[in-house]
């Protein structure tokens, strides 16, 4: 069976969109693939992310080759996640499967981050099992001849 492609998006593709991408690859690349884009972005990660990330959880997002891309970089996801946005969600050419709906911690101290990081890791965790549960009702029915 092949995985599902999910995409993170944000409209800068620095910062929340990054975070979801490498813990998807961390803790779900057995069920999904992680991608993440932005409508714009920026000449680098949000530094912050990069540290907390390498300092929570050993990723080191630059050096596993994360970098801020367009949503015409990625391939075409079977599901796309906004991850919140507070002015206006980019257009991304089809509807947004989910919205996370998260605070931007940009600019903010180390504890809000860690927040933002720990809702995140929640949230890839529950898509994970969600799609595992999917993958294994597709399988029943396949098994049981219905299709």
């Amino acid at each position: 069976m092949e995985k599902k492609k999910v995409a993170f998006i944000c409209v800068q593709n620095s910062c929340r969109s990054q975070i979801a991408e490498a813990l998807g690859k961390h803790l779900a690349s057995d069920v999904f693939e992680s991608y993440s884009a932005g409508t714009e972005t920026k000449p680098q990660m949000n530094q912050d992310a990069v540290r907390l990330m390498k300092k929570i959880y050993g990723i080191d997002m630059e050096a596993d080759g994360q970098h801020s891309k367009l949503i015409s970089e990625i391939p075409k996801v079977d599901i796309a996640i906004s991850m919140g946005c507070n002015v206006g969600c980019p257009f991304i050419g089809r509807a947004f499967d989910d919205n996370w709906g998260l605070e931007d911690p940009t600019g903010k101290a180390d504890e809000e981050f860690e927040v933002v990081i720990r809702e995140i890791e929640k949230r890839v965790i529950e898509l994970k099992e969600k799609l595992r549960e999917n993958i294994g009702e597709e399988q029943k029915d396949r098994a049981g001849g219905r299709t």
